[in-house]
């Protein structure tokens, strides 16, 4: 695979954002975007902070060898070991790239002009944009760009992610998948928090209509789902797409006691998402629906703001979907209940996660 990596500082030190692109070395198809503003730091750190972003990305798509391009002379040749690295707070973000680069079979940098280092440029200047409250240039760009989905001019398609609330089984953190349980006392108090939180926003009623409400087909979504339908006067739609992971015989079953139960079964299915639950679904199966419930909602929706109901499994591959990321991500991102997250999805392609997990509604 190939690393684009770049990053900058609008003063030195100044705000700050990096961005790195991974393609395929060998038809040159993006497999992956990274990008995020840094506050205030130098144009070396937010390089560097480039480089470690697109060798992580690398690593999780299971690249072997990879050949990193970047317009940066300085972070070329320390890394290619023909500089010293004198400052010291380059130093541990040259160590922990040597940790991350590590991880394959070969390693190759490569100074490149600026002008053939612009999707990386583009991706780090969108983030110092974003970081300041700014609209990205490339925003703009997005919105006379041709569309992938449904024709409409780029205004991206907001997806509002709303898990459901307690069940008894998320009380005893037990498998949660198709079984059809209700929601607590406790749980309904906490929807009908997020409900207000929802219907307070900008942009859910269009020319007097709610914006649509989408549930998975399961009791304790369809109960949130209806919470956020009477705060906003809308009505709820299901979707069998959405639904949960079918956990198979471990339905019902915690943590442990599946793992003690299928202890090789359970320890692969844990670190590889191709691998299905005994008599289920594997993380990948998820994945492959909920990518066509996106593609259905962005074409029926295109321009709108949209609250998607559903479970953990969905919604994060929803913002995986979002983020262009590996599988790792559904063991590394953490979802709570009737927790809030957003992403937008623009008709060329592109997407932005503007929120994730966020439970001050709670609070």
């Amino acid at each position: 695979m190939t690393i684009e990596a770049d990053g900058g500082s609008r003063g030195n030190p100044g705000p700050a954002g990096y961005g790195a692109v991974v393609k395929d070395a060998e038809t040159g198809e993006v497999l992956a975007e990274r990008q995020a503003g840094l506050g205030v730091a130098t144009n070396n750190f937010a390089e560097y902070s480039g480089l470690l972003a697109g060798l992580a990305a690398a690593a999780e798509l299971g690249a072997s060898t990879v050949d990193v391009r970047m317009d940066s002379k300085l972070v070329v040749e320390q890394m290619s070991g023909r500089w010293k690295i004198k400052h010291p707070d380059l130093q541990p973000l040259a160590a922990r790239a040597r940790e991350l680069a590590a991880n394959f079979d070969r390693v190759q940098y490569e100074w490149i002009p600026r002008a053939s280092n612009s999707h990386a440029d583009r991706l780090a200047n969108e983030a110092m944009d974003t970081q300041a409250g700014k609209e990205p240039a490339a925003k703009t760009a997005d919105r006379v760009s041709p569309a992938k989905w449904s024709g409409a001019q780029g205004t991206p398609t907001k997806f509002l992610l709303l898990r459901h609330g307690q069940t008894e089984m998320s009380v005893d953190r037990r498998y949660s998948g198709r079984g059809d349980v209700p929601l607590t006392e406790h749980g309904q108090r906490q929807v009908a928090a997020a409900a207000k939180r929802i219907a307070a926003m900008d942009g859910l009623i269009t020319d007097g209509e709610p914006a649509p409400i989408v549930s998975s087909p399961l009791l304790r979504t369809q109960q949130t789902a209806q919470a956020v339908a009477d705060a906003l006067g809308g009505r709820v739609e299901t979707h069998q797409g959405l639904i949960e992971t079918d956990f198979g015989s471990w339905e019902g079953l915690t943590f442990t006691e599946a793992a003690e139960r299928d202890p090789d079964l359970h320890a692969r299915w844990i670190s590889d998402a191709s691998v299905p639950a005994p008599d289920g679904e594997s993380f990948d199966a998820v994945h492959r629906r909920v990518r066509a419930v996106r593609d259905d909602l962005v074409e029926r929706f295109a321009g709108r703001t949209v609250v998607v109901v559903s479970h953990v499994t969905p919604i994060k591959s929803l913002l995986r979907l979002g983020l262009d990321a590996g599988p790792s991500l559904l063991f590394r991102l953490h979802l709570d209940l009737a927790s809030l997250s957003i992403v937008e999805f623009y008709p060329d392609g592109n997407a932005s996660v503007r929120l994730a997990n966020d439970i001050s509604h709670l609070s």
